[in-house]
């Protein structure tokens, strides 16, 4: 089936004139791409209808720029919900515009994108590569952060007046299209502004982007709970330790995490859904089986379960009710009816783990990350966000990245494997 709608063209702000000062030897070419799919029953298809299969445009640097580096200043911001690398992606900006392109002057937004209105008092600091050195070992984001859109006028406003012509916006699905509006609203003013969004979300949920930083670190994360929730339930009669990890709408977290440790015996997803009843039924044979059990449970699982708790956040995300204090209280009710011993632990380990500094591997994704975004925004670049797909970096325009959130797929061999590892049942509904 062919996909009218996969349109991975990228927006540039005009032709690239300036010659580049990083010395080389292998730029990327504007015509080198990478297919999407790598199945070839996936392109058949397109073959067959005599269409191109989807391409993304590969990231790296471009010998011809759009920017005159000297004369230009940018701007970084974070968004959203703290997120393992934050500060490494920071640093690696910071470095790839000093030292490869000479741009002189880099601001720090504070707040997210209320550092981008001038009128709620946040004046933005001054980024070096001194005062950026050491950072990487920090958690959390040294610009701080916050959720919730600010007027896409108001923002460009404050841009102009600083003179930035790159903005790099960090974060996930609201910040993205938060930076597709400050875009669009520049667009519409006929200024040059690119626009670059660098992919923060812990719980690996972008779309057409194979994995974001600090998921990993916080799997290794999450795999140290999970391990003590083992310990503590081979420690005691019928005991239950119950974990609940971070993933609003995708549990890739809790299904990675699961495969790492192999000692939890019910993973529960938001794209699976799953009874109380049969859980507690499975729950019940698993004590008498083996006299003790794990339940690893993302956030967003079982929400139809609940009394809706209402609202939205300043993100615009639907308020979620506690599963995991949720999944507690009926555990322990139920084996009280029937007078059986429960020893449950139950471990919550969110804040935590996504407070953590990055691991390495994640801080050498930060690293490329933020080099590819500062040499897609030199060769003028705009409105997309970089990426990571089949192993190579690559360019996202941001309304494809933000169509719709990157889930589990119960039939898939992600699904499948947790499956076997856990050994609970496919259904449990």
């Amino acid at each position: 089936m062919i996909d009218q709608e996969m349109d991975f063209t990228i927006e540039r702000l005009g032709d690239c004139r300036f010659p580049s000062p990083m010395g080389l030897g292998r730029f990327t070419g504007d015509g080198e791409r990478i297919l999407y799919h790598c199945r070839l029953d996936e392109i058949r298809p397109y073959l067959e209808a005599g269409a191109a299969p989807p391409q993304l445009e590969l990231a790296g640097p471009r010998e011809k720029l759009f920017f005159d580096p000297a004369t230009i200043s940018a701007g970084i911001v974070t968004c959203g919900g703290l997120c393992p690398g934050i500060n490494d992606v920071i640093r690696a900006v910071v470095l790839s515009l000093h030292h490869h392109y000479g741009v002189g002057k880099v601001y720090g937004f504070r707040y997210g994108y209320e550092g981008l209105v001038k009128r709620l008092g946040h004046p933005p600091q001054l980024l070096t590569p001194e005062g950026v050195e050491h950072i990487s070992a920090l958690g959390g984001t040294i610009l701080a952060s916050s959720r919730g859109p600010q007027e896409p006028a108001e923002m460009v406003d404050c841009l102009e007046e600083l003179g930035i012509a790159v903005l790099f916006a960090i974060g996930g699905d609201g910040t993205l299209k938060g930076a597709r509006a400050i875009a669009q609203e520049a667009a519409r003013r006929g200024k040059a502004l690119s626009v670059i969004g660098i992919p923060k979300t812990i719980d690996n949920d972008i779309s057409f982007i194979q994995t974001t930083f600090g998921f990993e670190t916080a799997v290794a994360e999450a795999q140290r709970a999970i391990y003590a929730a083992h310990t503590e339930a081979v420690g005691a009669r019928n005991g239950v330790g119950l974990v609940k990890l971070m993933g609003r709408d995708s549990g890739f977290i809790a299904a990675f995490s699961t495969l790492v440790e192999s000692q939890v015996n019910f993973c529960l997803v938001p794209e699976v859904p799953f009874s109380m009843a049969s859980l507690l039924t499975n729950l019940e044979k698993r004590l008498a089986l083996r006299g003790h059990a794990v339940i690893a449970v993302a956030e967003g699982a079982g929400q139809e379960l609940m009394t809706a708790s209402g609202g939205h956040d300043a993100s615009g995300n639907v308020k979620l009710g506690d599963i995991g204090v949720f999944l507690r209280d009926a555990i322990k009710e139920h084996f009280s009816q029937r007078k059986q011993e429960l020893n449950l632990k139950y471990i919550d380990p969110s804040y935590m783990i996504r407070s953590h500094p990055a691991n390495p591997h994640d801080s050498a994704l930060c690293l490329l990350l933020g080099q590819n975004a500062v040499h897609a925004a030199m060769a003028g670049r705009t409105n997309m966000v970089v990426g990571f797909w089949n192993h190579q970096f690559t360019h996202v325009p941001i309304t494809l990245a933000t169509r719709q959130r990157k889930k589990i797929d119960p039939e898939g061999v992600l699904w499948g494997s947790v499956l076997a590892a856990t050994g609970q049942p496919r259904m449990m509904y």
